[in-house]
């Protein structure tokens, strides 16, 4: 499945808010665990990301990535982008 969750970075202005896309297994009814982030605020995770443009905001997307993959997610809190059966 895809799921799109809010989630936090952290940059030199401080912490600040990021929409998340994410491709995720369902492990019971109510949770589903991280398997690839697909999106960080609309654009493929990258080295020098930034919210606004500006250097202050800036961040590792690849670090954001990476800490995503495997962190369980309660599906009540996400949106479904798109569900897969199989």
């Amino acid at each position: 499945m895809i799921i799109e969750y809010n989630g936090s970075i952290f940059c030199a202005a401080g912490f600040r808010a990021v929409t998340i896309r994410a491709e995720a297994d369902r492990i019971s009814a109510g949770m589903a665990r991280v398997t690839k982030v697909t999106l960080i605020n609309g654009e493929v995770p990258g080295y020098g990301m930034s919210r606004t443009g500006a250097r202050r905001q800036e961040y590792n997307g690849h670090n954001v990535a990476q800490r995503e993959i495997g962190a369980r997610k309660r599906i009540s809190s996400c949106t479904i982008i798109e569900e897969v059966t199989a």
